[in-house]
C-alpha cells in the first residue's frame, strides 16, 4: 500500500474498525475513506454500491459487523446472521464490481469448532461442530471466508482473510448485557468499587481458558499482513499465542480497577467452550509478533473505558444483576 492510496475501512467506529484507522493514520496514510452508518448503512446494497463507484478505494479493510456476547447471540441469533451476511455480500460483491486492489476480511475465532485440538491451527475450519451459542454469528463469518475463496478462485480477486482472537481495549463495548467478558468484568468491577457492593458474581466456574489481544496489536498485524501477505486461500490466526483462566482473568481486572470485595462463580451457569486458544504460528513465521502484555492492556482499557462515561453512569446499575460470561 502507498501512503496516498484510498483505503475504506467498514466500520470504523467500531472496536477493531477505531483500532484500524488508528494504526493507519500513525504509519502516515493519507487518503483514509471512512462513513458512518447514518452515513452509509452496509445492509443496503443501493448505498454500497453507489459509495464505491462514487469513492473508488484501492483497499478494503472490512471489520464492520453485528457483534455481542453470548446473551446477545442468544436473544438475537437471526439479526445476527442475516445483519452480517448482509454486510459481507455487499461489501465483498462491490469491492469485486469496483475493481478494489485488495481486501482484508476480519472473521472471528468463534468460526472453529467447539472442541478443536488446541491451539486451533487454520486448519481447524469446518472440521467439526460450532459452539451452539454463537452458531449463527459463526455460520456468517464462515461464508465471508467462503465468499471470498470463491471471488479468488473465480475472479482472482486478492480477498484474504484473517481470524483475530478475543480482542479488548479502547472502543469496546462495555455493556453489561452485550459486551464480551474483558470489557463486562471491567465494569462490574468498576460499579461494585464505586457502590461498595461486597461481591462480584460471575457465570461459571472460572476455569474456562481464553486467549486475550490488545486491539492496537491486532490492527497493527492487520495492516502488516495487508502489506505484505497475499494468499486468498490460506486464513491467517491473530492472536498473542498465550492463555488465561477466567478466575486468573477476573482477579487481574480486580486488581487494575482497584476492587476489594469477593468474586463469586455461579457454576449453574455455562462455562462456554472449555479453552480458545489460537495457534499463530503461520503469522509468526510470517515476522509479526504482539507488543502489549496482558497487565498493560487492561490497564489501557480501563482507562479508556473511565473515559468514556459520563459523570455517574458508570455507578448508576446494580452489578448483581450483570452476566459475564466465559463465551468470547
Amino acid at each position: 500500500m502507498r501512503l496516498t492510496d484510498k483505503i475504506y475501512v467498514a466500520g470504523h467506529r467500531g472496536l477493531v474498525g477505531s483500532a484500524l484507522v488508528r494504526r493507519l493514520v500513525d504509519a502516515g496514510y493519507s487518503a483514509l475513506l471512512l462513513r458512518p452508518r447514518a452515513e452509509l448503512d452496509l445492509e443496503d446494497q443501493r448505498r454500497v454500491f453507489e459509495f464505491f463507484e462514487e469513492t473508488r478505494p484501492r483497499y478494503v479493510f472490512l471489520a464492520a459487523a453485528k457483534v455481542g456476547g453470548i446473551h446477545a447471540n442468544n436473544t438475537l441469533p437471526a439479526e445476527f446472521i442475516r445483519s452480517n451476511l448482509a454486510i459481507q455480500c455487499n461489501v465483498i460483491e462491490a469491492a469485486h464490481r469496483y475493481g478494489v486492489e485488495k481486501l482484508m476480511f476480519l472473521g472471528s475465532s468463534c468460526i472453529y469448532p467447539r472442541q478443536a485440538v488446541q491451539p486451533i491451527t487454520e486448519d481447524a475450519l469446518l472440521s467439526g461442530y460450532l459452539e451452539p451459542t454463537n452458531q449463527p454469528y459463526a455460520v456468517a463469518k464462515i461464508a465471508g471466508i467462503e465468499m471470498c475463496q470463491a471471488y479468488h478462485r473465480q475472479y482472482g480477486s486478492n480477498f484474504i482473510s484473517v481470524m483475530p482472537t478475543n480482542l479488548y481495549g479502547p472502543g469496546d463495548n462495555f455493556d453489561l448485557l452485550n459486551s464480551h467478558v474483558l470489557p463486562a468484568l471491567i465494569r462490574k468491577f468498576h460499579e461494585a468499587r464505586v457502590q461498595g457492593a461486597p461481591s462480584v458474581p460471575i457465570w461459571g466456574t472460572g476455569n474456562a481458558r481464553r486467549e486475550f489481544l490488545y486491539v492496537d496489536d491486532m490492527a497493527e498485524a492487520c495492516v502488516f499482513l495487508m502489506e505484505r501477505y497475499d494468499d486468498p486461500m490460506h486464513i491467517v490466526n491473530i492472536g498473542c499465542g498465550e492463555d488465561i483462566r477466567i478466575g486468573e482473568l477476573a482477579e487481574l481486572v480486580k486488581g487494575v480497577v482497584g476492587y476489594e470485595g469477593d468474586v463469586v462463580y455461579d457454576t449453574s451457569k455455562p462455562d462456554g467452550p472449555p479453552r480458545k486458544l489460537l495457534d499463530i504460528a503461520r503469522l509468526q513465521a510470517l515476522g509479526w509478533r504482539p507488543r502489549t502484555p496482558l497487565q498493560s492492556g487492561i490497564e489501557r482499557a480501563y482507562a479508556a473505558f473511565l473515559m468514556s462515561v459520563r459523570p455517574n453512569e458508570a455507578s448508576c446499575q446494580n452489578p448483581t444483576d450483570a452476566r459475564v460470561v466465559a463465551h468470547s
